[in-house]
């Protein structure tokens, strides 16, 4: 129900009782006033008849005349109680009267006093008023029919009925616009509070009103002011703990006290394998024990630090706190990379140690014989040429190590060019030529009339050729080496080596460019190799933003190829 009909009913109701009440109690006021008003005229009228009445007047004739003069019934009444005039009778109907002495009226008058009755009349039937007064031969006394009475307070009562309908109509049109007026700022208002909480607090109150309603008009104004900058600043914040959460390398997952996710940020998602929309149910989290009961232990007020853990397959560091309200944050470092990069290092670390123990061995074997004195020249010259190729191929290990090192570093930055391919294709078979020719293998070259040029620094480019066309003929013992070139779009052209040496196992291909790994160790220590070249190879193409890749077929050839991207811009 709105307010304005709750206004109205309310003044229809207080109005329509005062208007009952006021009706009923002017009502009760004036039939008694009309009645006592009444009754003292009557009192006048017969003291009057009473001093009319001597001795001498005949009773029958004072009634009639003094009924004709005041229009009323007028009965005088003999000390005995007899009536002895009656206005309303003549003599004869005056017999049929009974004796008065017993009415109370005429009782009291027969005391001396004035008396006074309401009751029906014995004689005409219809309801009268009664007074009498004592006269000198015994009691006058007036009536008068209460019709009259009745149809004045009937009147009366018309009258008030009307005037209370009117007031309460009047009452009724001013409570409508009253109302009207105080519940359309109050509508206005439960609006735009109705606005406010459904997050939409651009809106301002324009209700200019004296009172409590403008009070509440001006409340709801700085409401609003304020509940907008406090939002501002919480979205400030928001923002900026969303751009901390995601900023950090460690991921970050929050979690209420009804376990359900409530902040989580990138790196979290990618740890946890978590994609669903904020916010979730941590059961959606991995449910590794060694994680749950991380979680668990923190909602339970329980602390967890650097708790290493392997979780999907990844290794990573948790760090679960409480918080208040019964909630908990974790914290999650990813350490697959550094236990990789750990495993790595072991890795190098005895992979470099292997291959530098083999040549310091044997040079500290053959110098430690060639120390004797009793050595023969001739084996002393084979010992000595022993300990310098050992000493050569220890200096290329290192000399590779320091490549690395340095390409890896960014020690080392590609300045590209336009690079003559048949120029360097020719200098690293130049290089392995006599090689090739003692194992009889042919060396050809099918560079692309398209492919004459590429976009690669001239002294990474011929190291590159240099190390596969050398690992191609250390691993060919028949057959032929054929160095190529290939357009590519965008001005990318790849650099290839193609043999038919023993070829490699598909379970090696991944890995033969890695550092010091070998398909066959043994021969590849015979042949001189160092295990570094790929390695190399693959990290100067990379460094100019191309790629590498191996296709080998066991006793039938290798292909390794290497692609350079083109000039920034150019399209081919």
């Amino acid at each position: 129900m709105t307010l304005t009909r709750r206004l109205l009913l309310g003044v229809f109701g207080v109005m329509g009782s005062l208007v009952i009440f006021l009706s009923f109690l002017v009502d009760r006021q004036l039939s008694r006033r009309l009645q006592d008003d009444t009754a003292d005229v009557l009192t006048r009228e017969a003291r009057f008849v009473a001093a009319s009445w001597v001795v001498t007047t005949d009773p029958f004739e004072l009634a009639h005349r003094a009924g004709d003069a005041t229009g009323r019934r007028i009965t005088l009444i003999d000390s005995s109680g007899a009536v002895v005039g009656d206005s309303d009778f003549d003599r004869a109907g005056m017999s049929g009267l009974e004796n008065h002495a017993a009415r109370p009226e005429v009782a009291a008058a027969m005391r001396g006093s004035v008396g006074s009755a309401l009751r029906a009349s014995a004689s005409r039937g219809d309801r009268e008023l009664y007074v009498a007064v004592p006269a000198g031969s015994g009691v006058a006394r007036v009536s008068v029919p209460t019709t009259a009475l009745n149809s004045l307070a009937a009147s009366t009562r018309r009258g008030i009925a009307f005037a209370g309908g009117v007031a309460l109509l009047v009452a009724l049109g001013m409570a409508w616009l009253f109302a009207r007026n105080v519940s359309r700022p109050i509508v206005s208002l439960r609006d735009l509070a109705t606005t406010y909480a459904s997050g939409n607090l651009t809106a301002r109150p324009d209700i200019r009103a004296p009172g409590e309603v403008g009070d509440l008009s001006r409340a709801l104004h700085q409401l609003a002011e304020q509940l907008s900058a406090r939002l501002d600043a919480l979205a400030a914040e928001e923002s900026l703990l969303r751009q901390l959460t995601e900023s950090v390398t460690e991921g970050v997952v929050a979690v209420d006290a009804q376990r359900m996710v409530v902040r989580i940020n990138a790196h979290a998602r990618a740890i946890l394998g978590a994609a669903g929309a904020l916010p979730f149910p941590a059961n959606q989290l991995p449910r590794e024990v060694a994680f749950r009961a991380a979680l668990d232990g923190a909602l339970a007020g329980d602390s967890t630090d650097d708790l290493e853990m392997n979780i999907s397959g990844r290794t990573v560091s948790v760090t679960a706190l409480p918080l208040p309200g019964r909630g908990a944050v974790l914290a999650l470092y990813d350490l697959t990379r550094l236990r990789r990069l750990e495993a790595v290092r072991r890795t190098f670390v005895a992979n470099v140690s292997h291959e530098l123990r083999t040549p310091l061995t044997v040079i500290g074997g053959f110098a430690e014989t060639i120390a004797g004195d009793d050595l023969p020249d001739v084996e002393r010259r084979q010992f000595a040429h022993k300990i310098l190729s050992n000493t050569k191929r220890l200096q290329r290990i290192v000399d590779d190590l320091l490549d690395l090192s340095r390409i890896e570093q960014g020690g080392w930055t590609p300045n590209p060019a336009r690079t003559d391919l048949a120029s360097a294709v020719a200098d690293s078979l130049a290089a392995v030529r006599e090689t090739a020719t003692r194992k009889g293998i042919a060396l050809e070259t099918a560079v692309a009339a398209d492919a004459r040029e590429a976009w690669a620094d001239p002294t990474a480019l011929r190291q590159v050729l240099s190390n596969l066309v050398d690992n191609a003929v250390r691993h060919t013992n028949t057959g032929s080496i054929v160095v190529f070139s290939q357009a590519r779009t965008g001005g990318a052209v790849v650099i290839g080596v193609r043999d038919t040496g023993v070829g490699i196992g598909s379970e090696h291909l991944p890995r033969i460019f890695e550092r010091f790994y070998r398909v066959d160790a043994a021969r590849s220590r015979a042949e001189g190799g160092t295990g570094l070249g790929l390695a190399i190879v693959k990290h100067l193409v990379e460094a100019h933003g191309g790629r590498v890749a191996a296709e080998s077929v066991l006793g039938v050839g290798t292909t390794v190829h290497a692609e350079f991207p083109g000039p920034p811009g150019e399209e081919r």
